[in-house]
């Protein structure tokens, strides 16, 4: 393979889109979210400053003086640090606790709080849901759409009884980029340079089309992935803490902050396909059908879905194959249909 071969497009967008998975599954996991101590400001005592008496200090068991008694020796040092006001900052400071550094655990507060409780099924489930996300999307964007094959094979040779079931009036055309008998439904892809059966889009983030063979597995590719997304974007929102100064916050929280932006802005796109796609799905058409209606033939001939068979059997056909049919012979159905009712 020559080196040049690597910088096709395809490649580019398959190896991004592994990288930045990857790197927001490792933010979410290495990140260090912890709450910084951040020092307070500090001011200087004024003149008019009342100062508490501090409590008493006892560094260790009392000792008492020959001949005087504990409780006695006790009250004296109260009324001793009474006396002396100009002594209880320095009290004060010694009973005050010293923060002591210590490094946080690079970890997000929910996934730390399954490792404390010894809980590392939710943390593997994860990233085998993000395994499962990448591993769709490569076999959505590398296995073949449904192209139409260029040299027709011979058992796929229209016979004379399965012709004379097929209305003339079908618009088949020959496709003028590949000089191929079009199908019903199929649509000559610009950036494949192919026709492609059942044709839905060419996804770009894909580098492939959607069509006839993998629009099931896009569409699960699209709800696995939007589960990837929300269990993501709640991760990143539980490690978020907000503090002053915002510069110091920058710092600390910035990466985490932008994935958390990021997975807002991929969450919202993936819901708003998997619903539109869901929606295509039920009602037996494609968004390239959706979208051009009016400047599509067979379509411009009938006033409603000609491929819509109902819910239930529009996803049975969908997700399962069933029940099985050309769609010349299902379109057939409809012209018949409708013809009676006319």
């Amino acid at each position: 393979m020559a080196p040049w071969a690597l910088l096709r497009p395809g490649v580019l967008v398959r190896t991004g889109h592994t990288v930045l998975t990857w790197g927001i599954t490792l933010v979410l996991f290495l990140h260090d979210t912890d709450t910084l101590s951040v020092p307070g400001p500090t001011r200087c005592p004024r003149s008019d400053d009342r100062l508490e008496p501090p409590s008493p200090l006892i560094l260790g068991p009392a000792r008492p003086f020959p001949g005087i008694d504990s409780q006695d020796s006790e009250d004296q040092l109260d009324e001793g640090l009474a006396s002396r006001p100009a002594l209880w900052p320095l009290a004060a400071q010694v009973q005050a606790p010293q923060p002591q550094p210590h490094s946080p655990p690079l970890a997000s507060p929910a996934l730390r709080q399954w490792e404390e409780q010894g809980e590392l099924l939710a943390p593997l489930t994860f990233l085998l849901l993000v395994l499962g996300s990448l591993l769709l999307y490569l076999a959505v964007s590398l296995m073949d759409p449904g192209y139409v094959n260029v040299l027709p094979q011979p058992q796929e040779e229209a016979k004379e009884e399965q012709t004379a079931m097929v209305p003339q009036a079908i618009p088949l055309r020959r496709c003028r980029h590949c000089m191929v008998l079009q199908p019903l439904r199929a649509r000559h892809c610009r950036e494949c340079r192919r026709c492609v059966r059942r044709y839905d889009h060419h996804c770009p983030w894909m580098e492939n089309c959607v069509g006839e063979r993998n629009h099931p597995l896009f569409v699960a590719y699209l709800a696995l992935q939007l589960v990837v997304l929300l269990w993501g974007l709640y991760l990143a929102w539980s490690g978020l803490r907000f503090f002053r100064p915002w510069g110091l916050w920058l710092r600390s929280s910035g990466l985490l902050f932008a994935t958390f932006l990021l997975l807002s802005l991929f969450s919202l796109v993936a819901s708003l396909l998997l619903a539109s796609h869901l929606y295509l799905v039920a009602s037996n058409t494609t968004t390239w059908e959706f979208i051009s209606s009016h400047r599509i033939a067979y379509l411009r001939q009938r006033s409603g879905n000609p491929f819509d068979r109902g819910l239930t059997r529009n996803l049975a056909h969908f997700f399962c194959g069933w029940p099985s049919g050309s769609w010349e012979t299902l379109w057939a159905e409809d012209e018949e249909g409708s013809s009676q009712d006319v």
